[in-house]
């Protein structure tokens, strides 16, 4: 939309400050007509000194958003979760379950990696409705934020605008990445939960 990208463009003349409102605006669910790893190599592209003060502020203001969507998630779904447990009474449901048991790396691995289309909306969405704590959510946003905006920083200072051609070039080693993260993950949770039936819990 026009006034989208308009709005984002202003933003992004502002430099390292504009990054805070864009980051908030993009984790909060509002749609920016340029993606956010793009204009955070750009800005650090065009000022290096202020690189890594765009990389902290966009970490603020994706935390911020973030943690907006997922408290409205949590707080728009109650009142369906009442009615299910009148109508439905009885243990959590399968998709309860399996997000209490793989819910954090669910969100940590799409907040952490560029390039790779994975709907971090939709996971931060399922982790507010399904009840998931809120300090190890925003622990596992700010360490993947953290590691993707000042490391897209440094290449911005590096490489230039050229990065996302770095980044795309290596799109399969980072899908390796998100894969054996996932394998991992998954494999802590099991040998948790047979630790767990071993000794009764």
């Amino acid at each position: 939309m026009k006034f989208l990208e308009t709005l984002t463009n202003l933003l992004v003349s502002y430099g390292p400050f504009g990054l805070l409102l864009l980051a908030f605006l993009d984790s909060a669910g509002i749609p920016l007509s340029a993606g956010m790893d793009a204009i955070v190599i750009l800005v650090a592209a065009k000022t290096p000194s202020h690189a890594w003060l765009g990389a902290g502020l966009a970490v603020l203001g994706s935390m911020m958003g973030n943690t907006l969507l997922f408290l409205a998630s949590r707080h728009g779904s109650r009142w369906v979760r009442k009615e299910r447990e009148i109508v439905t009474p009885g243990s959590p449901s399968r998709l309860r379950v399996w997000f209490n048991r793989y819910g954090l790396m669910t969100i940590f691995v799409p907040a952490l990696v560029p390039i790779i289309p994975l709907p971090l909306k939709a996971f931060v969405i399922c982790a507010g409705s399904m009840r998931m704590k809120l300090p190890p959510f925003l622990a596992a946003i700010l360490v993947a934020r953290v590691i993707r905006y000042f490391g897209e920083a440094y290449l911005g200072v590096k490489i230039g605008r050229g990065s996302m051609q770095f980044l795309q070039h290596h799109l399969w080693t980072m899908l390796a990445i998100v894969v054996g993260l996932c394998v991992l993950a998954f494999g802590i949770a099991r040998f948790r939960d047979s630790r767990r039936r071993a000794q009764g819990i």
